[in-house]
């Protein structure tokens, strides 16, 4: 387990060590915020990508080897973008980072699904939410602090060496647990299998569901950057110190989840996190609609966003991939892509949003828990009588 969870926060570390950075990134390579935010929406669009493809070349090949090869193009694109000294071989590294910790990311989950089955995996998915939280704890504060004292490139340098012990541990201590190996990595058999997943009322509502709480959060790490500094007078690191507070509640609600596993079923779970996150984001609406925002005002609500999401996360993620026997890595890598691409596209779109007005923006991380919350009532609704017609 201890594997699993380092290589599921190989990823977010890397997309969350920079975020502090990307304003003074900004400045030193003389591009606008609609540009920088490329390095941030690239990242997740390839990750979006990436886990679409690994999926099933996890099924065909097996887990081990598309992994090695994920994380060898995570250490390499680490590199290049390090050693990057303008926008195009920032992104291009940022594109390979991600391209390369996709795999991680989605396999991790499938391979806990492969050992524990449906329930038993609802309980060990929180561990593994709990090491991304604990990444998304450490990344920001340590960027935040990088970036002040050495520059923006220094935010680079420890998700390849990470990633470089991630390979070696993979290579030594991770066994094969694909036992039902797809027969064919032709187009076609892959559509197949991607349109068996789709036609799944119930994955898709669980898939939605974990979907939408992030997109809150991607909305908030792509604006948060700029309303600090720009707009509170704060500099990467009071940012990254504030961002404890948001990570530590993802972490927290991530433990109490798994452990709460016992007593609750998967989707009262869900709901109960969901319920948690609305909470937060109409806090969050509020505070911009009296001009109260502060660094406390900003940060604290969103926690319990988080906190929310700790608990919604890793169940909505189990019962999604449960819903396709024989399919796992397809469905892991799909739900990914579902994740990532809306929040790539979220986080583009997010300078438009500041640039409306904070109301506007927390008016949209408010509608992201409502539409979560629609999505897993129907995926429950369906799970509770699947005669209900999908029409």
């Amino acid at each position: 387990m201890s594997l699993l969870s380092a290589m599921a926060l190989t990823s977010p570390l890397a997309l969350n060590l920079f975020v502090p950075a990307m304003p003074d990134a900004a400045r030193d390579l003389g591009v606008d915020i609609n540009i920088i935010q490329l390095t941030f929406t690239s990242y997740l669009l390839t990750l979006a990508i990436g886990q679409l493809i690994s999926g099933p070349l996890a099924d065909f090949f097996g887990r081990k080897p598309v992994l090695l090869w994920g994380l060898a193009l995570h250490v390499l694109g680490s590199l290049l973008a390090t050693l990057a000294n303008d926008i195009s071989f920032l992104v291009a590294g940022r594109v390979l980072q991600a391209l390369g910790g996709s795999t991680a990311m989605s396999l991790a989950r499938t391979i806990i699904v492969d050992v524990h089955g449906r329930q038993g995996a609802a309980g060990k998915m929180g561990f593994m939410v709990m090491s991304i939280a604990i990444a998304q704890s450490i990344a920001p504060t340590l960027g935040g602090f990088l970036n002040l004292w050495y520059g923006w490139n220094s935010t680079l340098v420890l998700p390849m060496l990470i990633g470089s012990v991630v390979w070696f541990a993979t290579l030594k201590w991770l066994p094969e647990t694909c036992s039902e190996k797809s027969d064919s990595l032709k187009l076609g058999r892959v559509l197949t299998q991607y349109r068996s997943v789709l036609t799944s009322s119930e994955y898709l509502g669980y898939a939605l569901s974990t979907t939408f709480i992030a997109t809150a959060f991607y909305m908030f790490v792509g604006s948060s950057p700029y309303i600090v500094v720009n707009q509170l007078g704060g500099n990467s690191a009071q940012f990254g110190s504030w961002f404890l507070t948001v990570s530590l509640a993802f972490m927290l609600g991530s433990f109490l989840s798994t452990h709460m596993a016992k007593w609750l079923n998967i989707d009262r779970m869900v709901m109960l996190g969901n319920a948690l996150s609305l909470l937060g984001a109409a806090a969050l609406l509020l505070f911009a609609l009296e001009n109260q925002l502060s660094l406390a005002t900003l940060f604290l609500p969103m926690a319990l966003v988080t906190f929310g999401r700790g608990f919604s996360q890793p169940n909505a993620q189990s019962g999604a991939i449960a819903c396709a026997t024989g399919s796992a890595g397809t469905a892991s890598g799909l739900m990914g892509f579902i994740q990532l691409l809306t929040g790539a596209v979220m986080a583009q779109i997010t300078p438009w949003l500041i640039a409306q007005g904070l109301v506007v923006l927390m008016s949209a991380i408010l509608a992201a828990p409502l539409l979560a919350m629609a999505c897993h009532s129907y995926a429950w609704r369906r799970r509770a009588n699947p005669k209900i017609s999908t029409n």
